[in-house]
């Protein structure tokens, strides 16, 4: 027993040792995936070569799509604090918008249209409530995230700082909130669903302007699913009336569908119900346009088999393609604010360099002017000094050449001077003064030189273009490889 004690003692630090640095493989939807070490590519500081950066959460990089992978590449390619697009064009004076890494998809409609039962169906999780009455009071933000959590108005506006706006509207941050899910479900890691309050015809209130936040939240999503309850509310005034405004400037961000299509009764009384709402949006001048759509959807169930084609797949399909268009979108902007960043360094490189002429040439006059007005004074007065010193005495002190140099010079100095005077010292001593004081004037006139970048900052920017043009242009590139090969063969991409 003694000895069986003493192996034990020493087996059980390697097992603490095994439990510290062996991660277990860990199961998602029924597979077994073991960790590996991932990394993404990362643009080093202005190096001009990309490195490899570790992930600190490796299995949650093993789980991300292609499309996840390039939103959350472009993301830091514009967010970086180092070598970031914003930060690098805010030196230059520009402003630009960072991609957001997952596109936004507001659901509006009646009450009780089934717009939080689609949500809940999509994620595979009950995490709205769902029911005849009007459930939804505000709006509420559902994402995907680490670990379920429900956050607050302000904490809402913190996550999401590009619907800042809406704190303008009077009461409507304590409606504000977030609920963060840890499904996978479809394609949920790329999306942000946005249920807002259902709208009522007659004498409700609600205490902020719901029309107004529909409004400004619809400028700011990427779609606008408009669900259409067929028992009774469908033809919902209010709800007419905000598609109507939005129509006007995000027409192309509207899908209207028929919610609930299986409780909508036998199949004259869904086609009844679609005429009805096609006539109602046809009297709305901005509504009336050829292509109208309108998929017939339900939540599946298997208890209650129905007849009726569900078309809720084609709402899927219009999320993934919005994602492919939002990828394709995101690499165009930037590649196109990479060349507005490199446009913009290189004209201010060049008007610093014309510039840095421009203040050379002025500060050469500037000394020319300064140096003949105090120049001109005093070649007069040594050559009045040479002229009444005695000859002999320059000999002795600069040698005869020397001194017949001076001599020479003196007198023509003297010469010039009596004739431009013409004899009157009253008249030397005022071309005198004029003299001066117009040189005087010309050098305060090219004193004034136009500031230009220091040498440091031309280096900075000089760094900054070659990094912009090498290292995100290559990334860029990577990229767009990337979202390629999952469409394309490999022989089409060579």
């Amino acid at each position: 027993l003694k000895q069986l004690k003493t192996v034990l003692k020493l087996f059980q630090p390697m097992q603490s040792l095994t439990r510290e640095h062996v991660t277990p493989p860990s199961i998602l939807h029924g597979q077994v995936r073991y960790p590996r070490q991932a990394a993404v590519l990362q643009p080093s500081a202005m190096s001009g070569s990309l490195n490899l950066r570790t992930c600190s959460n490796t299995l949650e990089n093993m789980c991300l799509s292609i499309n996840e992978k390039i939103l959350r590449q472009c993301h830091l390619l514009y967010m970086d604090s180092e070598c970031g697009l914003v930060h690098i064009a805010s030196r230059l004076g520009l402003s630009l918008l960072a991609p957001r890494k997952k596109i936004t998809i507001m659901l509006m409609g009646n009450h009780s249209a089934g717009k939080s039962s689609f949500i809940n169906w999509y994620i595979e999780e009950h995490i709205q409530k769902t029911g005849v009455a009007t459930e939804t009071q505000g709006f509420t933000f559902i994402t995907s995230g680490k670990k379920r959590e429900s956050l607050t108005g302000k904490a809402t506006l913190h996550l999401y700082p590009h619907f800042q706006a809406l704190e303008q509207i009077r009461g409507l941050e304590v409606y504000l909130s977030t609920e963060i899910s840890v499904s996978k479900q479809k394609m949920f890691n790329l999306v942000i669903f946005i249920d807002t309050p259902g709208l009522v015809d007659g004498d409700m209130t609600y205490e902020f302007d719901v029309d107004k936040a529909l409004i400004q939240l619809g400028e700011q999503v990427d779609l606008i699913f408009v669900f259409f309850d067929p028992m009774g509310q469908a033809l919902c005034k209010r709800t007419l009336n905000v598609v109507e405004k939005l129509n006007e400037n995000q027409g192309d961000k509207l899908k209207f569908y028929l919610s609930k299509a299986d409780e909508a009764g036998p199949e004259t009384d869904r086609q009844r119900v679609m005429m009805q709402i096609v006539q109602e949006l046809c009297k709305r001048p901005g509504l009336n346009k050829c292509g109208f759509d309108m998929p017939t959807i339900y939540i599946p169930d298997l208890d209650r088999p129905s007849r009726c084609v569900n078309q809720i797949q084609e709402v899927c399909a219009t999320i993934e393609k919005t994602i492919n268009r939002t990828v394709q979108n995101t690499l165009d902007q930037l590649e196109k604010d990479c060349g507005q960043i490199i446009k913009t360094a290189q004209q201010q490189l060049k008007e610093s360099s014309e510039q840095n002429s421009k203040n050379r040439a002025a500060w050469i006059k500037r000394i020319f002017f300064s140096s003949t007005a105090v120049l001109v004074p005093l070649t007069l007065l040594t050559s009045f000094i040479i002229s009444n010193t005695p000859r002999e005495n320059l000999s002795d002190i600069m040698g005869e050449e020397v001194t017949q140099s001076l001599m020479i010079w003196a007198w023509i100095v003297c010469t010039t001077w009596n004739w431009l005077i013409g004899g009157s010292y009253l008249l030397g001593l005022i071309i005198l003064i004029g003299f001066m004081v117009v040189s005087k004037l010309l050098s305060k006139c090219f004193c004034s030189t136009k500031p230009k970048l220091s040498r440091k900052e031309r280096k900075r920017l000089q760094v900054n273009l070659d990094y912009v043009q090498t290292t995100l242009f290559q990334t860029k590139a990577q990229l767009q490889e990337m979202y390629l090969s999952q469409c394309v063969s490999e022989h089409d991409l060579s």
